[in-house]
């Protein structure tokens, strides 16, 4: 099996069952939980092949699909078990975001892109799936939450590819240690509680 396909198998199984419980805590039907589940883990990669003109991947290879459906009944029968593993998914989460970023990446070069343009196809691969889960779940996205630091995590993990290119390192290497900065990165924020500031401001009424 190819490598990219593997990663990316892993990474639908994880935002699967992301997908899977954060439908479950609004209390939807089991088709509402599959469809949450679906968006949750190929919304990000399908906007970015529509946006650059490649063909979607879940649509032309049904493996995906097959996974999604899987993981979907897998997490409803055993979601009591899930619930006590919760927070383990988070570290799944991470790595999904780290392989995810690194993978949008690669496409964007691929698509003959500007470094600037692949980083963002690589943030929106990782981030937009988790934005239409949360917005169809009536939830602020958590790209948007100011206590998280997650799309820039995607970032900086996207800026260390374009360095380590430089260094004319192999391109496991240079995907390696981006995926691991967007997971460092990621973990860190979330182990010490750092965020970035919000911006606001306060009128009065007079």
């Amino acid at each position: 099996m190819d490598y990219y396909l593997i990663i990316d198998i892993l990474g639908v199984i994880a935002f699967s069952i992301s997908g899977v419980l954060s439908s479950m805590k609004k209390k939807m039907d089991p088709f509402g939980i599959l469809i949450i589940a679906f968006v949750t883990s190929v919304g990000g990669g399908t906007l970015r092949d529509i946006l650059i003109g490649f063909p979607v991947a879940w649509m032309r290879n049904l493996t995906y699909v097959h996974v999604i459906l899987a993981t979907t009944v897998f997490a409803i029968i055993f979601r009591k078990k899930l619930i006590f593993f919760r927070r383990s998914l988070f570290l799944f989460d991470t790595v999904g975001i780290g392989l995810y970023t690194i993978i949008g990446v690669e496409k964007g070069l691929a698509a003959d892109f500007p470094p600037i343009i692949c980083i963002a196809i690589g943030t929106m691969t990782a981030c937009f799936g988790g934005v239409i889960r949360d917005i169809l779940c009536n939830e602020i996205p958590l790209l948007f939450r100011t206590k998280e630091i997650y799309a820039t995590a995607c970032i900086l993990g996207g800026i260390t590819y374009f360095i380590l290119l430089k260094l004319q390192l192999s391109s496991e290497v240079v995907f390696t240690l981006s995926g691991a900065v967007v997971i460092i990165v990621r973990s860190l924020a979330v182990y010490f509680d750092l965020r970035l500031p919000s911006v606001y401001f306060h009128s009065e009424e007079k």
